[in-house]
C-alpha cells in the first residue's frame, strides 16, 4: 500500500515510518518541524519513502500528496508533556481542530475522488480522562463524562471528526488510541526553549514522565523529585510496539470503521517506574524521593483493557518496560552530552 503519514517528523511516527517500510509499504511523509525543528531519520533515504516540507493544514498540498495514496495516517498535532495542557490550553484545541479540518477535507476529496479507502486516527488514553471503569474498554468514551483538559477535549473530538466523516461522506476510519508511548528520538521542542521549569535543582523542558526521571537522576539529583505522590497508574507502551499495533490497525480489514486501545497490559505507578530508574542508573545508591504539587490536569489513574486489539487484531505489546528502559537510558544519556533535551 501507499500511505501518508502527517507528523511524519514526530516521535511516534519515528517508529512507525520504520515498521511501514519493513512491511513493504510505500510511504509519503509530510511535516513542517515545527516541534523539534529538522531531524535525520534513519529511513530518510529508503527507496520507498518520500518527505514533504508542509503544512498539513494546507489542504491543496494534503490532496496533492494522497492523490493516490491508500490510506491515511493523521498522526500531525501539537502535543507535549503535562505542562503543554496548561501552558497551551487554547493553542493545543485551536491549532489540532485546523490540522484535523485539514487532514480530513483531504481524505475526503480523496476518498470520493481519487483511490483512498481509509484513515487512521491517532487519539489518545486521554478521551478516558474523567473515566472511572478500569481497565477502561472501548466504547467507555462515549459513556462517561468528557475530558477536563483542552488537550483532552480535542482529542475526543478528533473521533468525532472520523464518525461524521462516516456518517455523511462514508469514509471508512479506524481510531487509534496509544497508551503512554516511551522510547528513544524525543528531543526538546523548539517552544520549550523559553518554557524551561524547575524540577528540584534540575531544570527540565520535556515534562514527560520517563525522559524526566532519567535526565534528573543521570544529573545526580537526590532525592529525586517527582510530581504528586507518585501512586499515578500507567502503562508505559514501547514504540516500537505501539508502530506494530498501528500497522495492524492498517493492514487488517477488520478494523474499519471501528476503535481500539493500543498499549501493554501491565500497569505502573510512576513511584514504582522511579524505582526501576533509579535501580538501573545508581546500583549502589539508595532510593529516596520528594514529591512535588503536582499539576490540575494529573490524571491519576489510565489503565485500558486491551483485549479487542488483541482479539480482533492479534495484536500485544511483548516488550517489557524494563527491555524498553534498557535502550531509552543510554539514549538520554547521550542526548544530554549533546544538548538535545
Amino acid at each position: 500500500m501507499k500511505i501518508l503519514v502527517t507528523g511524519a517528523a514526530g516521535f511516534i511516527s519515528g517508529y512507525l515510518i520504520d515498521e511501514l517500510l519493513k512491511n513493504g509499504h510505500i510511504v509519503i511523509g509530510i511535516d513542517n518541524y515545527s516541534k523539534y525543528g529538522k531531524v535525520i531519520k534513519s529511513y530518510d533515504n529508503h527507496k520507498n519513502y518520500q518527505f514533504y516540507e508542509g503544512d498539513v493544514k494546507n489542504c491543496s498540498l494534503m490532496k496533492e500528496l494522497v492523490e493516490d495514496c491508500d490510506q491515511i495516517i493523521a498522526c500531525a498535532a501539537q502535543i507535549g508533556g503535562i505542562t503543554y495542557f496548561h501552558k497551551y490550553a487554547y493553542d493545543l484545541l485551536a491549532e489540532n481542530e485546523r490540522i484535523m479540518a485539514s487532514t480530513f477535507d483531504a481524505a475526503i476529496w480523496a476518498n470520493r475522488n481519487k483511490k483512498l479507502k481509509k484513515i487512521n486516527v491517532l487519539s489518545s488514553s486521554m478521551v478516558f480522562e474523567s473515566t472511572t471503569l478500569f481497565p477502561t474498554p472501548e466504547g467507555e468514551q462515549l459513556k462517561c463524562s468528557p475530558p477536563l483538559s483542552t488537550y483532552g477535549f480535542q482529542k475526543l473530538a478528533c473521533e468525532y471528526f472520523a464518525k461524521g466523516a462516516f456518517e455523511q461522506y462514508a469514509l471508512p476510519y479506524t481510531i487509534i488510541r496509544p497508551f503512554n508511548c516511551i522510547g528513544i528520538g524525543e528531543q526538546r521542542a523548539l517552544k520549550d526553549e523559553d518554557n524551561m521549569f524547575w524540577s528540584g535543582n534540575v531544570k527540565l523542558a520535556m515534562s514527560h514522565v520517563v525522559p524526566d526521571i532519567v535526565q534528573k537522576i543521570l544529573k545526580g539529583q537526590f532525592p529525586l523529585h517527582i510530581l504528586g505522590s507518585g501512586n499515578q497508574i500507567r502503562h508505559y507502551t514501547y514504540g516500537g510496539d505501539l508502530a506494530k499495533g498501528i500497522v495492524a490497525c492498517i493492514e487488517n480489514e477488520k478494523s474499519i470503521c471501528d476503535d481500539f486501545n493500543i498499549s501493554t497490559p501491565v500497569a505502573t505507578t510512576v513511584l514504582e517506574l522511579a524505582k526501576i530508574i533509579w535501580e538501573k542508573i545508581n546500583i549502589d545508591k539508595p532510593f529516596e524521593y520528594v514529591s512535588d504539587p503536582s499539576f490540575i490536569y494529573d490524571v491519576q489513574k489510565r489503565s485500558p483493557n486491551v483485549e479487542k486489539a488483541k482479539n480482533i487484531l492479534g495484536f500485544e505489546a511483548t516488550t517489557t518496560l524494563s527491555e524498553a528502559l534498557d535502550e531509552i537510558i543510554p539514549w538520554i544519556k547521550n542526548a544530554i552530552k549533546n544538548n538535545m533535551i
